[in-house]
């Protein structure tokens, strides 16, 4: 198999898997170091890079939708949600991250699809940079644990 330990011994095996990216721009210093990592992380698993399709959209609140219009065809095996929401002075911050939070939740039970959600929710920027990278490889590494946990179990 290819890819990483789970820590458990078993590797990750994402050589048969088809993987849909939907990137938020808003914050886009973040958000293309976020998919940089993912992608890079995808193909160190053994996804292919023909079975990548990435994907942007303008913000957040937009990435739910076109999750849900790529569950709707049925040819991806997981799809991973990516963004970044920085606090600001108003109540915006709360209305985008539940929102876009609950939007990405509520596709993938809808749709029974697996999707990593590393859309960031932090109170600065230099939050963001600290986790831009390490969240990008764990989107990458949940999205193919629970494709095959998903297939697996079917």
């Amino acid at each position: 198999m290819f890819g990483a330990d789970k820590g458990t011994g078993e590797k990750l095996d994402g050589s048969k898997l088809h993987i849909g990216i939907v990137q938020a721009r808003f914050n886009e210093s973040i958000t293309n170091t976020l998919a940089a990592a993912c992608r890079a992380e995808l193909l160190k698993l053994g996804v292919q890079e023909d079975n990548i399709r990435h994907v942007l959209v303008p913000g957040a609140l937009e990435v739910p939708l076109v999750l849900q219009t790529m569950a709707e065809r049925g040819d991806f095996d997981a799809l991973i949600a990516l963004g970044c929401i920085i606090r600001g002075e108003t109540y915006h911050f709360e209305l985008v991250a539940n929102e876009s939070g609950a939007g990405v939740t509520r596709v993938g039970l809808d749709y029974d699809i697996p999707i990593a959600n590393a859309i960031l929710t932090t109170e600065n920027m230099e939050q963001a940079i600290a986790r831009q990278s390490d969240k990008g490889v764990d989107a990458a590494r949940v999205a193919v644990e629970m494709a095959n946990l998903l297939q697996e179990l079917a």
